[in-house]
């Protein structure tokens, strides 16, 4: 079903761009400006099965989108920045801000090195329990149980189903037939007990796999005295909001931000929703981050900003930087805010 989905959003992108369609619609739904969502920014991986590959972007796709938005004259702004802007109605020039999710070591190692070939800010929304050593990266933990396996067992819907793993054709069927199934477990709780279990029947330490990945407190803290870097928040425990009781979200909000602001001393005013998408982040949420006092809450619903958006502080919609569609090609696609409003069925908001 990925596959299929992948290969459609790929085919509706180049047909975007072969038919000029884009260059028709840029005056209609570029909005006034375009928050970037990225994770990983890193060398490609020399291995076939690589089923987290949408999470990453090689340095040279995100130097070409920062060499194409300076040749549109487009403003790179901060997050604070997008919040004046939208609070002030100040649209004179079209803005782009660049986000990235989780805290990884090489949003430093690789990320940051480009972002300061353009003078271009960024924003990095840190998960406290990750900089903490103590986290979970289940999806990397799934990959690295099924990238061992010939075969995996799951018990899905209360029936142990085996799966073939021994192509990385099979494996990526099985990887996403297993993360439909962990997201869709009803608690936290149950997602951990299962892909522990996995790890243990596997073979996989998970342990590690958070100090491996992301930055510590110590890393963060010089990471953070760079003037071009703003640090955000992305709650504890990278937790589906939605699916916590509400003293439960709020705990996320507030306690993730406070460590972050403890650890590093400086003021925390903006948020990344984990997963971010309708099943994790809804009207409850938006409403908790406001009553948490963060400035500004991105979503990974897609789609541009609009001067409407200000209407929306803590439901902001995003453009992801995918690392299955890493093609110059796409660029002007991407800024035009043709792919997102199709995507979008046309709509500029999408925070309901």
């Amino acid at each position: 079903m990925k596959l299929l989905r992948n290969t459609v959003i790929r085919v509706g992108l180049e047909a975007l761009y072969f038919s000029g369609a884009h260059f028709l619609l840029r005056p209609i739904f570029a909005g006034v400006g375009a928050i970037f969502m990225l994770h990983h920014v890193r060398p490609r991986r020399d291995v076939e099965f690589q089923p987290n590959h949408h999470l990453e972007v090689e340095p040279e796709f995100l130097r070409a989108m920062l060499a194409h938005l300076r040749a549109l004259d487009v403003d790179i702004v901060t997050m604070d920045e997008v919040h004046q802007r939208l609070q002030e109605r100040n649209f004179a020039r079209r803005f782009a801000c660049f986000t990235f999710d989780d805290g990884y070591r090489d949003n430093r190692d690789y990320a940051l090195p480009v972002m300061r070939e353009f003078g271009a800010p960024l924003t990095v929304y840190v998960t406290s329990d990750f900089a903490e050593g103590t986290g979970r990266l289940w999806w990397v933990a799934l990959e690295k149980a099924i990238a061992k396996a010939s075969s995996i067992e799951a018990p899905i819907g209360g029936v142990k189903i085996r799966f073939d793993a021994s192509t990385p054709a099979a494996k990526q069927a099985a990887f996403d037939r297993m993360h439909n199934w962990l997201r869709a477990l009803p608690t936290e709780h149950d997602m951990q007990r299962e892909i522990s279990a996995l790890c243990t029947r596997y073979d996989v330490d998970e342990t590690p796999i958070a100090r491996n990945l992301c930055m510590s407190w110590e890393e963060l803290k010089a990471f953070a005295d760079d003037p071009l870097v703003t640090v955000g928040a992305h709650t504890i425990t990278h937790c589906n909001l939605a699916r916590q009781s509400e003293e439960t979200a709020s705990f996320e909000l507030a306690t993730g931000r406070a460590r972050i602001e403890a650890k590093l001393q400086r003021p925390v005013l903006h948020l990344a929703y984990p997963y971010g998408d309708r099943i994790a982040a809804g009207q409850r949420e938006f409403r908790l981050a406001k009553a948490a006092g963060f400035k500004t809450a991105v979503t990974t619903r897609p789609g541009m900003i609009f001067p409407e958006s200000a209407d929306h502080m803590t439901a902001l919609q995003r453009v992801s930087l995918n690392g299955n569609y890493q093609d110059a090609r796409i660029l002007p696609v991407l800024t035009s805010g043709a792919a997102t409003a199709m995507w979008n069925g046309f709509r500029r908001i999408d925070a309901a």
